[in-house]
């Protein structure tokens, strides 16, 4: 498994790089044609390439994702290591680690039959090409276990997480000489200010809507940009937005607040761009799945796993809306995810693919 590992690290495969992606999409094929003795099917939609194995007609789905959030040439200063236990790499945690249990798993059974594995290669952009595959698996299966990280170093399983929503508030104003006749222009930096401080009103609204497990919407203005020149009145403007939130109800009552956004400067216009990405994951499409876990650990000699709920979004989320019960966070036990820290315990690789195998075997039946 370490071995396999390494070889999945060291085939970068960051997600806007679709080269590098095709090329870890060989790599993963390669070690799933070997262990599970079937060559994949290779998906490519819009230059991203996805990988699928289907055995017999499945009632579980297996996902994950073969893409990361690290830069081409990362390895240089973010090497493949071992140590002390620890394995270190950009992508080893956030999901290559995932992978590699994964498969082993799935290759350790007798029989694949009843199984979908899908990996796709733009999870970390939000799997704009691949969620149509992923909702279309997912609605004809009794489970899927996807293979994200867990939760903290405990191993805590993700038993919900928030949906997201990304917007773009474009501001159009009048350039102008910031000298001679500043005010004949409008100022579309003064107007993104304002948004800023319309948008942080939007999530005050939200904050009787909390949910009792998930907690409260969250949005947060992030990259700004305005100008062109130091010496010209700001034409245009952008605002970016993250949205996280609890239920449905409470994404689509967001959407609407922000389409309602105005103009506070004369003259200025709003075009408002993005809207809702993944619905979230509730704790109930997760709730049998989690107890069946907690079971299946303490029969294999484990500690049971803590549940907890996350902010961050999966393809979990996707599946969870189809209908489909979905537990999270089954991979890999580390932590630092899209960070430098991140790091894998490769003594928790192996009792993490004994549990999803006895998980794969108990919903299969």
């Amino acid at each position: 498994m370490l071995a396999d590992l390494e070889e999945l690290v060291l085939c970068e495969s960051f997600s806007a790089d679709h080269a590098a992606v095709a090329r870890s999409a060989e790599v993963v094929g390669t070690l799933g044609a070997r262990l599970l003795g079937a060559e994949p099917e290779t998906i490519v939609i819009d230059g991203v390439t996805h990988l699928r194995w289907i055995f017999g007609t499945p009632r579980v789905l297996l996902a994950g994702h073969h893409d990361t959030v690290w830069p081409i040439g990362s390895l240089r200063s973010r090497p493949w290591s071992v140590a002390d236990g620890i394995a270190r790499g950009p992508g080893v945690l956030d999901m290559k680690a995932g992978l590699v249990q994964m498969i082993h798993a799935l290759a350790s059974l007798p029989s694949p039959d009843g199984v979908c594995v899908l990996v796709n290669g733009d999870e970390e952009v939000g799997s704009p090409t691949s969620r149509q595959l992923i909702e279309e698996t997912a609605r004809g299966c009794a489970a899927a276990f996807v293979l994200e990280a867990a939760a903290d170093e405990r191993g805590a399983l993700k038993i919900a997480r928030k949906g997201t929503s990304r917007y773009e508030v474009v501001v159009h104003g009048r350039a102008a000489h910031a000298g001679q006749e500043p005010h004949t222009g409008v100022n579309a930096a003064v107007e993104a200010a304002h948004q800023v401080l319309a948008v942080a009103g939007v999530e005050a609204a939200m904050d009787a809507a909390a949910h009792p497990v998930l907690g409260v919407a969250t949005v947060t203005p992030t990259l700004l940009s305005a100008g062109s020149a130091r010496n010209t009145v700001p034409a245009l403007a952008r605002v970016s937005v993250d949205v996280r939130v609890p239920t449905a109800a409470a994404q689509d009552r967001i959407d609407e607040l922000v389409r309602e956004l105005t103009p506070r400067t004369a003259g200025a216009r709003l075009e408002i761009l993005g809207g809702a990405q993944r619905p979230p994951m509730e704790p109930e499409s997760c709730a049998d799945l989690f107890a069946l876990a907690s079971r299946v650990a303490v029969e294999l000699g484990q500690a049971p796993p803590r549940g907890t709920a996350v902010g961050g979004a999966s393809d979990g989320n996707y599946t969870a809306a189809t209908g489909c019960p979905t537990l999270d966070g089954l991979g890999a036990v580390g932590s630092g995810a899209h960070a430098d820290t991140e790091y894998v315990e490769i003594t928790q690789m192996i009792p993490r693919a004994r549990l999803l195998a006895e998980l794969i075997t108990r919903t299969v039946r």
